[in-house]
């Protein structure tokens, strides 16, 4: 048992409101096309397109727009040739940011990436100025009601995990980002699906911030998930409520 728990100190946040949800379907959707672009349109031999599925289900996105979307990315159907880039920098208080994005338009883009991070006294960085802050992991919940300790490590440890660790709800296990699919096969075959699972940047310290400097830097994160070429947005914020 190790480690503090990556979805509290990590802004991660799907679908809450309808005004949204044309938003949030059009970057899962990128997510499948460039998955399926990547590594085929078959989920039995593209666990990121499997993954990309699941977060569309996630937030509803209806059947057939998934479909369409994988279509896109396997070529069968025209689309936008997206480009995965991801941009560091810090907030106010020397807060880590890391941004990932999908984008048609790289210099639009980065542009744009750079204008939010001024606007919100922020500073985008060079490539690898934040990644020191941040380790890339696949990260897996199970409710804790659902399986002891003992059980869940004779699980998870074959498959490819790193580590189990928990809170008053959840156990949280973290694993290479290469091994997730293979650490979610082995809960799902055990009778104990995760009821999240995803590939994460984990702070390996945290910054506290509050009042004032931590609004600012809800803010500089609100603004960057706002756009329509960011997919996520992580942080080693600790937000003192």
């Amino acid at each position: 048992m190790a480690g503090h728990s990556a979805w509290k100190n990590i802004k991660h946040r799907k679908a809450a409101v309808d005004s949204k949800r044309g938003k949030i379907w059009s970057k899962a959707s990128r997510a499948i096309i460039v998955a399926a672009r990547t590594g085929g349109a078959d989920v039995r031999f593209n666990s990121s397109l499997r993954l990309a599925i699941d977060d569309a289900k996630s937030v509803n996105m209806p059947r057939d727009t998934i479909e369409k979307a994988v279509k896109k990315g396997a070529g069968a159907i025209d689309g936008d040739d997206f480009q995965a880039i991801r941009y560091e920098g810090y907030a106010n208080g020397g807060v880590a940011i890391i941004v990932e994005c999908l984008t048609s338009n790289l210099n639009r883009t980065a542009g744009d990436i750079r204008v939010i991070f001024d606007k919100n006294g922020g500073n985008l960085g060079v490539p690898g100025s934040v990644l020191y802050n941040l380790v890339h992991a696949g990260v897996l919940l199970i409710g804790r009601g659902n399986i002891g300790e003992e059980q869940l490590m004779d699980i998870v440890l074959p498959a490819g995990a790193d580590d189990v660790s928990s809170d008053d709800e959840v156990w949280q296990v973290t694993c290479p980002p290469s091994a997730l699919a293979s650490v979610r096969d082995a809960l799902e075959a055990a009778g104990t699906p995760a009821t999240e699972a995803q590939i994460m940047w984990i702070p390996s310290t945290t910054v506290e911030v509050e009042g004032e400097r931590a609004m600012q830097v809800n803010r500089l994160i609100d603004a960057l998930e706002e756009h329509d070429d960011v997919q996520k947005v992580f942080s080693n914020a600790n937000i003192v409520e």
